[in-house]
């Protein structure tokens, strides 16, 4: 039996279906609240850039900062740059709370203290993803399919590694807690079955991703695809967020220390 049918086997988190009419329509109401606030709107923001990029010359004509500079004056753009590590962190409490506030523990749910033993799942995962996803974004962007991605800037202040680093961080914390935590359990609640929860959950991880191009959105749709999947597995959220941000870290800094001797993969 392959590891993928083995974890679909694996029982996921054990949270009850809501049956309650009124809790269910809150739950419902909340799913869009929380989704016009987090990452919901930035897939609907995504897809538009994409194809105002495509009716403008196609995407593979389009250069995207995944870092962009905040501020011309050096203490405002760190100001900045680690208020964005904040609200990301923040996004990521918001699901995190929302979970707890509804009486689930959340030990249940794979948000328990984190521990040792989820370094090396974390490690695993994000060689899995990153090391092919290296590849795929380079063909995707020589068949046209990706903008030029500019991960960070190159010859910034010292402390830009110390921000690169903080918002890889609050890039996976508020990521993986609501598209994968929130949204899964949330949907199960509803009473969603796994394998349309994990779709929906995979699609909303490559939508937000779009406006890097086709490319990084099918890539990302694979991610979750193997992330949720883990998670449903497992119960565990840590490894996710380890994943994702050592995946983040080694893009952001070694893009900011090796911009020359990529050109093969920014096209």
């Amino acid at each position: 039996m392959s590891l993928w049918a083995r974890l679909a086997r694996a029982p996921e988190p054990d949270v009850p279906v809501v049956r309650d009419p009124v809790e269910r329509r809150a739950l419902i109401w909340e799913l869009v609240i929380v989704g016009i606030l987090t990452f919901g709107f930035s897939a609907l923001g995504a897809l538009i850039s994409l194809i105002d990029a495509e009716l403008s010359g196609g995407i593979a004509q389009t250069t995207v900062a995944l870092n962009p500079e905040q501020a011309q004056l050096g203490i405002l753009d760190l100001i900045a740059q680690l208020m964005r590590a904040a609200k990301l962190m923040a996004i990521g409490g918001l699901g995190v709370y929302l979970l707890w506030r509804s009486g689930i523990r959340l030990p249940l749910v794979g948000m328990a203290k984190p521990s040792g033993r989820d370094v090396p799942p974390g490690l695993a995962l994000a060689a899995l993803i990153g090391l092919p996803g290296l590849g795929f974004v380079a063909v995707a962007r020589v068949l046209g399919l990706n903008a030029q991605l500019v991960a960070s800037d190159t010859g910034g202040p010292w402390w830009q590694y110390i921000t690169l680093v903080l918002i890889a961080i609050g890039n996976a914390v508020g990521e993986e807690v609501i598209v994968v935590a929130y949204f899964l359990v949330r949907l199960r609640q509803l009473g969603v079955g796994q394998n349309a929860a994990l779709a929906a959950s995979a699609l909303l991880r490559g939508g937000y991703h779009l406006y890097q191009g086709w490319g990084g959105g099918l890539g990302n749709v694979v991610m979750g695809l193997i992330f949720g999947r883990w998670y449903q597995a497992t119960a565990r959220l840590w490894p996710l967020i380890i994943a994702h941000a050592t995946i983040d870290i080694v893009a952001f800094l070694g893009y900011a220390l090796l911009a020359p001797q990529l050109t093969w993969l920014t096209g």
